[in-house]
């Protein structure tokens, strides 16, 4: 115990929520990824409005924007933020010859021509993580939920875990890979828990043991900094938050709010079901694993593993009853609309079976970017 880091959690007096939308740059002509993000941020550093640049961030590689929002109180402000944001990239995209791209992965981009924003921080994670690190072509949707107490994160975090294959099957949006179909969903899940520091939490329930965990994480140097814990969900103590980071990539503002307003549905009705006393439920870190497979693997056809008795369903069977569950909290939060709004993904098709669906017809993959574009400018 000897490593024991003492980390303060800065809780949210009431359950706000923030969000990171991240998008690819593609070409308008070729419609490859275009590594053209300085000369867009070049752009947003010239604008009148000086908080456009706090909502528009860099990331790992050239080739990506990631729009952030402020503290919001509910899902329609979010989206609000984010439309904001999303008109003014937009609007110097097309100015520098590229669009927004919305997805877990690019169909046919090679890793091999993208560049790295340049970067201590960038550089060291791909120095350590070498061939891993450079494939990670990958794009996702945070989302932020306050906590207004320490001990709570940890048990919502490890409880939160039973819902993760719902989240994953909703968003998944990365079939292709460098040019071919891989059979996954959500191939963008596969490839990011290939970083030492990613994928499933560890199911801790106390926040002595999170600590010690850290401690020994950085007595080690496996990290240097907190944020460097890269969690598919993780406590974000600077902030007072649960980030949940298992959304792939999203095209759609609609197919967005849904999934910000069940994310903060679910977190609430964890919340305060730790203030009436209940013990949360968990599964064995096996059976989250294998939903997450799952989840991963056949999208919106998966049948997962529901409870630690290994009682299995149709996702989207448990989806429906959950929807109706959360009913009353979306009431609260005042996200009735946005959450009903999620019920309309598996009768639309998600992400990963329209882009099936776009290159079965064309038999072209620069058709389904194109498709994914579209998307965003309805």
């Amino acid at each position: 115990m000897n490593n024991v880091r003492s980390i303060e959690f800065n809780s949210s007096p009431k359950p706000t929520i923030g969000v990171e939308w991240e998008f690819a740059l593609v070409d308008k002509e070729t419609r490859d990824l275009s590594n053209s993000a300085a000369r867009l941020f070049e752009r947003v550093s010239e604008l009148d409005n000086p908080s456009s640049g706090d909502r528009i961030h860099k990331e790992l590689l050239r080739n990506t924007v990631e729009l952030v929002t402020g503290i919001c109180r509910n899902t329609g402000e979010a989206i609000a933020d984010l439309s904001e944001s999303l008109a003014v990239v937009r609007g110097i995209a097309d100015d520098i010859g590229v669009d927004l791209f919305g997805a877990g992965t690019h169909p046919f981009a090679q890793w091999s021509t993208q560049q790295l924003t340049p970067g201590h921080r960038y550089a060291e994670l791909i120095e350590r993580t070498q061939w891993w690190g450079r494939q990670m072509l990958i794009w996702g949707v945070h989302v932020h939920v306050g906590i207004n107490h320490r001990d709570k994160v940890l048990p919502i975090v490890s409880s939160l875990l039973n819902q993760y294959p719902h989240l994953l099957a909703l968003s998944a949006s990365s079939p292709m890979w460098s040019g071919q179909d891989t059979g996954y969903a959500s191939n963008r899940a596969m490839m990011f828990q290939q970083l030492p520091t990613a994928g499933l939490p560890f199911q801790f329930q106390q926040w002595s043991e999170f600590e010690a965990f850290v401690g020994d994480q950085m007595h080690t140097g496996i990290i240097e900094h907190l944020n460097e814990i890269r969690w598919d969900i993780r406590p974000s103590p600077n902030l007072g938050t649960v980030e949940i980071r298992v959304c792939d990539g999203v095209s759609t503002i609609s197919e967005l709010a849904g999934l910000v307003a069940l994310i903060h549905c679910l977190v609430v009705d964890l919340d305060r079901r730790l203030d009436a006393g209940e013990q949360l439920p968990v599964m064995a870190p096996w059976l989250v694993q294998e939903n997450k497979w799952r989840a991963a693997r056949y999208g919106l056809d998966a049948i997962i593993i529901t409870d630690s008795d290994c009682n299995e369903r149709l996702v989207t069977d448990d989806l429906t009853d959950m929807l109706t569950r959360l009913a009353p909290i979306a009431k609260d939060l005042d996200c009735v609309d946005e959450l009903a709004s999620v019920a309309w993904i598996p009768l639309r098709g998600g992400s990963y079976q329209r882009q099936r669906q776009k290159f079965a017809e064309t038999g072209d993959m620069v058709a389904v970017v194109d498709s994914i574009v579209t998307e965003l400018a309805r």
